[in-house]
Formats: structure tokens, sequence, C-alpha cells
């Protein structure tokens, strides 16, 4: 476990709360006590730039990258008048650096497996292993060896490849 991930698990500490949320703060980390946190957090690269709203949940053996905010869409709002009500990552989730989860209302759920790719913005609840990327982020993919889904890297009908643009085919007039 590294110094980051243990200073996290003791921040509910009486004793050490307060002293812990600032070791945390030089990181630039913020961590509410308020989070729900489940065993076999993974953070990477010492999670700098990494906030967690209040109100979010991190099931079992999340893994996040430097720079992931979990939080709500309307942070100008008083949280008692705000329809975000909570953020659920489910077991096995990997957020990706710079990574971006607002909750624009009610509970956003990240299902279990799921990947949300580099500096994606992701404003809607997924399903279970779904890779997600872009700004605003859309499903791109499903993980290797999810049930019923295509492995990472199978073709997709919306990429274009060479032989679907017919690269080559046209003869040059010279005109």
């Amino acid at each position: 476990m590294s110094l980051v991930t243990s200073l996290i698990y003791r921040r509910r500490s009486r004793l050490f709360g307060r002293l812990v949320q600032e070791a945390l703060a030089l990181y630039g980390m913020e961590v509410p006590a308020a989070a729900e946190i489940g065993p076999g957090l993974t953070v990477f690269h010492r999670g700098f730039g990494t906030v967690l709203h209040p109100f979010t949940t991190l099931g079992a053996n999340v893994t996040l990258y430097n720079g992931v905010t979990i939080g709500r869409a309307d942070p100008w709002i008083p949280q008692e008048h705000s329809p975000m009500r909570r953020v659920v990552l489910e077991d096995g989730v990997v957020v990706c650096a710079g990574a971006k989860i607002i909750c624009k209302s009610g509970t956003l759920t990240v299902a279990a497996g799921t990947i949300v790719g580099a500096n994606a913005v992701l404003t809607r609840s997924t399903g279970p292993d779904e890779i997600w990327a872009g700004a605003p982020a859309r499903r791109v993919g499903m993980r290797a060896g999810a049930r019923g889904g295509t492995t990472e890297g199978a073709r997709r009908p919306d990429r274009a490849t060479d032989s679907d643009l017919h690269v080559g085919a046209t003869p040059q007039t010279g005109a």
C-alpha cells in the first residue's frame, strides 16, 4: 500500500484526521472524510490534483490516476439545493489521468469493470465492463473478455480504414 493510499484510509481517524487531510493536500489531493472508500484502492502518481466530492462512493479495487475529478455539475448552487445525490464507482473501475466524472442530477453510477479514458468528461451512468472516452465521454468499446461484448482493438463500424476510404483506388489524371 502506498503512502497516499494509506493516508486516504486514515483520513477518518479522530486523532489524526485533520493532519492526514493536510498531508493529502500537500499532494494536491482532496478526499473528504465523508467519501466512502472501498478496500483495495490504488492511486497512481501520488494522486496529484485528484478531487473527490463528499458524496462519492468507491467500490473495491478502484484505480485512480492523477488529475481525476469526481464531483457535481452545478458547484454554484448550494449543496442542499443541488439535484445531484451521489457518484458511485463500483468494483474494479479504472479512471485514467485527467478524467472528470461530473454528476448533473440523481446518482451517477460507473458500473463494475468500466474504464474511463484519459481526459474524458463523463456525465452519465455506464454499463459494466465498458470503455468510455472523449469530451463529452461516449462508449468506445468493451473490456477484453467482457461477456457478450467485443474485445479491445476489434474493428468498429464508426472507424474508417484505408479500404473504406479507397485510398489509392482512383487513378491520377496528371492534369
